[in-house]
């Protein structure tokens, strides 16, 4: 029997015991080390996060060890792991094509089903991807950046580009992080001061916005990039405001990339849209390669994220402690612990 921590319904948690049965074939088993917790939870907890039902236990930012497997593996019992949450069916169209993240039956853990808030988990065996040096730390981070890495991938940008990241919580901070490899000029607006504070130091921003409801950023834009807006703009933010606004902010020729997602209808001027011939897209989840790629990065110091957890607590502190932790003035990004 294993102790669960489960949303069972919008600001509340509760335990229950449970027993795990064996892995089936091509599973393995794995503990769980640390969780991330994330934008998706901090919603669903709130109850605004689409594509969800109660009850659930969350979980989706996972390091592990694994401690059995159930089927042929270069993978090994006791190598630290990171966890791919996107459960696609390979035999559908999109997954075909590569696109395993937005797969037609896509199902995500902790959030179309029970996630990793617990101390043991059966995952597919080819949604593991083990760590040469990585700490259980930073692997609990890994599909964050993923998310992040995911974005500037889609968005094709390269050093002729100038960039706007709007948001810097965690998503925005990955997006920066794997972006600064693509061009130097970029800037990133947020409400927060405090939030703009770390982009300049942790990640030496020459060029930080503070958003002022109701104040058009445009000369703030023009000011960063010479007379000029953003080629590529980057919203992290889900919030719809923010999100109708980069059809105005952005340059000719131009494309918007949405990270975050609202529970509603993206409307924008045609006229404009045309006029500047726009390109639009979507941003959602990650694919295999880009764990890898994510893993790398950080093995090789290209990404570091050693100042980026800011709170942790421990897993049967989730009930008592969630709520406070969230809520913190100075988070950045929250870990939960489950072993020391």
């Amino acid at each position: 029997m294993q102790t669960e921590v489960r949303l069972a319904r919008p600001g509340r948690f509760d335990t229950l015991a449970n027993s795990l049965p064996d892995p089936s074939e091509g599973e393995a088993r794995i503990r769980i080390r640390r969780i991330g917790i994330c934008g998706t939870d901090i919603h669903a907890f709130h109850g605004r996060q689409p594509f969800f039902d109660y009850p659930r236990i969350l979980g989706h930012e996972l390091a592990a060890e694994i401690v059995a497997l159930n089927g042929p593996s270069e993978l090994n019992a006791g190598d630290l792991v990171t966890v791919e949450p996107y459960l696609n069916d390979p035999t559908s169209p999109s997954s075909q094509k590569g696109k395993t993240n937005s797969c037609e039956s896509l199902r995500v853990l902790g959030v179309h089903l029970d996630g990793g808030m617990r101390p043991e988990i059966n995952i597919p065996i080819s949604k593991l991807h083990r760590a040469a040096s990585a700490s259980v730390d930073q692997l609990a981070l890994v599909e964050m950046l993923c998310i992040g890495c995911h974005a500037v991938n889609r968005s094709q940008s390269n050093e002729a580009d100038n960039a706007l990241i709007l948001g810097a919580g965690p998503i925005g901070l990955s997006t920066l992080a794997f972006l600064q490899t693509r061009t130097k000029n970029i800037a990133v607006a947020d409400l927060d001061e405090g939030r703009l504070q770390f982009c300049r130091e942790a990640f030496s921003v020459d060029h930080t916005i503070t958003v002022t409801p109701g104040k058009k950023m445009e000369p703030s834009l023009r000011d960063a990039f010479g007379g000029r807006l953003p080629d590529v703009i980057f919203d992290a933010t889900g919030n719809r405001g923010s999100m109708l606004s980069t059809f105005e902010m952005s340059a000719h020729g131009g494309r918007v990339v949405f990270i975050g997602l609202f529970q509603g209808i993206v409307e924008f001027d045609d006229p404009n849209f045309h006029k500047k011939e726009l390109t639009l897209m979507a941003s959602r989840n990650a694919v295999s390669a880009e764990f890898k790629e994510v893993i790398q990065a950080m093995e090789s110091g290209q990404i570091n994220t050693d100042s980026w957890i800011t709170h942790r607590l421990h897993l049967d502190e989730v009930p008592g402690r969630f709520q406070a932790i969230i809520s913190a003035p100075t988070l950045r990004k929250a870990v939960i612990h489950l072993d020391d």
